[in-house]
C-alpha cells in the first residue's frame, strides 16, 4: 500500500525560505509524476507544482513561479519543494500527491508571518 509523508513545514518570516520533503513508499516512485498541492484556510486545495517521473521537467503555478523549486531523488524515493521569498499568502498546509495513491497524507503546515 502506497504512502506519502510530508515534513519540513514551520513558521517563517516573510522573505524567508523553507524546504519541504515528501517520503514515498509502497509504489514505484521512479515511474510516478509527483505533485505538490496546498490548501489555505477557507480555500480550495490548489496545485503548486508537479514534476515528471525522471525529474527532467516541472511546471509551476503562476503564484509560485520563480520562487519555488520542485525536485526529486529517485534513489531515495523523496520529493522536495524548495520555497524562497515566502509571502503571507503562501501560508497553507502543503501536500504531496501521486495518481497512484487515492488518499491524501497529513500534509505539513507552512505559516508565513512577521
Amino acid at each position: 500500500q502506497g504512502r506519502l509523508v510530508e515534513s519540513g513545514g514551520g513558521l517563517v518570516q516573510p522573505g524567508g525560505s523553507l524546504r519541504l520533503s515528501c517520503a514515498a513508499s509502497g509504489f514505484t516512485f521512479n515511474s510516478a509524476v509527483m505533485w505538490w498541492y496546498r490548501q489555505a484556510p477557507g480555500k480550495q486545495r490548489e496545485e503548486v507544482a508537479h514534476i515528471t517521473s525522471d525529474g527532467r521537467a516541472a511546471l509551476y503555478a503562476d503564484s509560485v513561479k520563480g520562487r519555488f523549486t520542485i525536485s526529486r531523488d529517485n534513489t531515495k524515493n523523496m520529493l522536495y519543494l524548495q520555497m524562497q521569498d515566502l509571502r503571507p499568502e503562501d501560508t497553507a498546509v502543503y501536500y504531496c500527491k501521486t495518481l497512484l495513491i487515492s488518499d491524501w497524507g497529513q500534509g505539513t503546515q507552512v505559516t508565513v508571518s512577521p
